[in-house]
C-alpha cells in the first residue's frame, strides 16, 4: 500500500513537471497580440509632446507592424494640423505617421467649429463625422487601450 501512495505521488508529480513545462513552451512560442492604442490630443501646447510620444512609442516596440495607433484630435489642437499654417516640421512628421498606417482623426464637431473641412487639414486624416470623443469610445470598444498624455 505504501509503495502504491509513492508511486502514485511520483507519477502525479512528473505529471505536473511535464504539463507545466508544455504550458511554458506553448506560451513561448505562441506570438504576442498586437496592441492597439488610442491617443487623444485636444491641447494645442502639447501636440508636439504627443507626436513625440506617439514617436517614442513606435521606436519602442519595433515600428508600426507590432503596434495598431489611432490618433484622435479635437479642440484647439486641431489648428495645429491645418495645412495652411502648419510647419514643416508637423507635416513631415504627420505624413510619417499616416504612411505607417496610424489613424489619424479630426473631430468633425471641431471641424464645424473651426470652419474647416477635410481638405483644409494635412493629407492623411479622416473625420470623426459623429465627434472625437465618440470616436475614442468606438475605438475603446474595439480594444484599444487609452492615452492621454
Amino acid at each position: 500500500m505504501h509503495r502504491r501512495n509513492i508511486l502514485w505521488g511520483a507519477i502525479s508529480a512528473l505529471s505536473a513537471v511535464f504539463a507545466a513545462s508544455r504550458a511554458s513552451a506553448a506560451s513561448e512560442a505562441a506570438p504576442s497580440a498586437k496592441l492597439k492604442v488610442v491617443y487623444h490630443l485636444n491641447d494645442l501646447d502639447k501636440v508636439n509632446f504627443v507626436l513625440g510620444n506617439i514617436q517614442n512609442h513606435l521606436d519602442g516596440v519595433g515600428g508600426p507592424d507590432h503596434v495598431t495607433i489611432a490618433l484622435v484630435i479635437h479642440g484647439q489642437a486641431l489648428r495645429a494640423f491645418h495645412s495652411a499654417s502648419v510647419n514643416p516640421d508637423l507635416s513631415r512628421r504627420v505624413g510619417q505617421f499616416s504612411k505607417a498606417g496610424i489613424e489619424l482623426a479630426a473631430c468633425g464637431n471641431t471641424m464645424k467649429s473651426q470652419n474647416v473641412a477635410l481638405e483644409d487639414l494635412l493629407p492623411g486624416f479622416i473625420a470623426a463625422d459623429r465627434g472625437g470623443v465618440v470616436r475614442i469610445a468606438e475605438l475603446q470598444s474595439q480594444g484599444y487601450l487609452y492615452l492621454r498624455p
